[in-house]
C-alpha cells in the first residue's frame, strides 16, 4: 500500500495491531502493514495501548501518509488495560484525558517512553554532551493519586449555555455530569449552572473542596501563602508548586549577594526560593507579563526587599536586564523558549539555568539549543503531574561549560 492516498478514509473501520506510544496522547499503527510491521499508512489511534489489536473508526483524515483514529473494540487487550474511571472519556467523548483506559503506572511508563524518544530524537546533541545519561530519566509520580486532583479547570460553554469540556481536537463541548479529575462533589453544582452561551468559565476549587466561577484563590507553597485574582496562573496539581521549588533549591545555587532572574516567573514562587540563597543583599528579578499576576507576586513578596518584578515578555527582557546573573530560572509557555531566547539568555552567561518544561519535544528542542550554545545538561527530572493525560513537567539544570 502506499503511504499516499487520494481517499478519504474519515468514518473507515479499520483493523489495527498496535505499535508505540507517541508524542500527543496516541498510539502508533500502520494499516496494511507487512508481517514485520512495515509498510502501510501511518495511523495515529487514541484509546489503544501499544500490543493490542483493535478496531478503530478513522475520524480526521487530512490526506497524505496519516491519519487519526479511535480504538472502538479491542480484541486483544494489553495487561496494562483497565476500566476507565470517567464514563465521557471513551471514544467521541470529552478530549481531556488520553489513557484513562490505563493503569496508574502504565501510564507514567508511556510518558517516560515518550520523553526519552523525543530526547534521544530532537534532542540528541544535548543527550551527547550531557553530564549525566538523560535517557535514564524516570516520570516521577506525584502525591494524591491519579484522581481529583485537578484543583482549576476551564469549562467551555455551547450555543444553549450548557457548561462542559470540550472533544478532541474540536470547538464541540461534551456535556458531562462530573469530571473525576476535579475534587470530588465539587463540579456538579457547577454543571448544572447555566453561563453565557459560546463563552468559558474558570473554575477554582478551594481548601475546602467547594468550587468557586470566576473567582481568586488562597494557596501555600515554598513556605508562603499567596493571594491570588481570578484569572491567575497557578499550577493545577497542588503537589507540583511545592516540588518545582524543591528542585530549584536543590539545584540553583544562587549565591549570597548575587544576581538570579525568575523567568516567566508567574507571581514568583521559584523567585521566592531564589531570594532565600541570595538574601537580602543579592537581587532576584521576576519577568513575568501578566499584570495580575505581577500584582499578585508583588504583594506576596513585599517583605523581600530583594525581590523586584518586570512586567514583560521574557524573551524581549532577556537582553536588557541588568545586571548579568549568576543563576537563572526559566518556566516559559508549552512552545519552549526558541532561539532567539536561549541565544539571548546564553550571551547573558549565567553559570547555571534550571529549565523548567511541560512538553517534551519543546524540551529537547531547547536543550539541543543550549547545547550549541556552550550549556550541559547535568540533572533532569520529570513529573507526572497531569495524571491521566499525556501531559508531564520537567526540569533540566544546565550548567555553561
Amino acid at each position: 500500500m502506499s503511504t499516499a492516498t487520494t481517499t478519504d478514509w474519515t468514518d473507515r473501520m479499520l483493523e489495527l495491531r498496535i505499535g508505540p506510544v507517541a508524542h500527543g496522547g496516541h498510539c502508533v499503527a500502520r494499516a496494511g502493514a507487512g508481517d514485520d510491521g512495515t509498510g502501510g499508512r501511518v495511523v495515529f489511534v487514541r484509546h489503544a495501548l501499544p500490543g493490542e489489536l483493535v478496531h478503530a473508526v478513522v475520524t480526521d483524515d487530512p490526506g497524505g501518509a496519516f491519519c487519526r483514529a479511535d480504538a472502538v473494540a479491542v480484541l486483544e487487550a494489553s495487561p496494562d488495560r483497565v476500566a476507565p474511571s470517567c464514563p465521557w472519556a471513551g471514544p467521541g467523548g470529552c478530549g481531556g484525558c488520553d489513557f484513562q483506559h490505563a493503569g496508574h503506572d502504565a501510564q507514567r511508563a508511556l510518558k517516560t517512553t515518550v520523553l526519552r524518544e523525543q530526547l534521544a530524537r530532537l534532542g540528541a546533541d544535548a543527550v551527547t554532551a550531557a553530564g549525566t545519561d538523560l535517557l535514564a530519566v524516570e516520570v516521577e509520580e506525584l502525591p494524591g493519586g491519579p484522581l481529583g486532583w485537578r484543583t482549576r479547570v476551564r469549562l467551555a460553554v455551547d450555543d444553549a449555555g450548557v457548561p462542559g469540556l470540550r472533544a478532541h481536537r474540536s470547538h464541540d463541548v461534551c456535556e458531562i455530569g462530573d469530571c473525576p479529575l476535579v475534587p470530588a462533589g465539587a463540579l456538579p453544582p457547577v454543571l448544572r449552572q447555566r453561563f453565557r452561551p459560546d463563552s468559558e468559565v474558570d473554575v477554582t476549587v478551594g481548601d475546602d473542596g467547594a468550587a468557586r466561577v470566576g473567582s481568586g484563590a488562597t494557596v501555600q507553597a515554598a513556605g508562603r501563602t499567596w493571594e491570588l485574582s481570578a484569572g491567575t496562573f497557578w499550577q493545577v496539581h497542588p503537589a507540583l508548586p511545592d516540588t518545582l521549588a524543591g528542585v530549584v533549591r536543590d539545584w540553583a545555587d544562587a549565591p549570597a549577594g548575587g544576581v538570579a532572574w525568575d523567568l516567566y516567573g508567574g507571581v514568583g514562587l521559584l523567585g521566592s526560593v531564589l531570594a532565600g540563597q541570595v538574601g537580602e543583599s543579592g537581587t532576584v528579578l521576576v519577568v513575568e507579563s501578566a499584570p495580575s499576576a505581577v500584582a499578585d507576586g508583588a504583594s506576596a513578596l513585599a517583605d523581600l526587599p530583594q525581590v523586584q518584578f518586570v512586567r514583560g515578555r521574557a524573551e524581549r527582557e532577556i537582553a536588557r536586564l541588568g545586571p548579568d546573573p549568576d543563576v537563572v530560572v526559566t518556566d516559559p509557555p508549552r512552545a519552549g523558549l526558541g532561539k532567539a531566547a536561549v541565544r539571548d539568555l546564553a550571551a547573558r552567561a549565567p553559570r547555571r539555568i534550571v529549565h523548567v518544561a511541560c512538553d517534551p519535544a519543546a524540551l529537547a528542542r531547547d536543550l539541543t539549543l543550549f547545547a550549541a550554545a556552550g550549556y550541559r545538561a547535568s540533572a533532569l527530572r520529570a513529573f507526572d503531574a497531569f495524571p491521566m493525560t499525556h501531559h508531564l513537567e520537567a526540569a533540566v539544570l544546565l550548567e555553561r561549560r
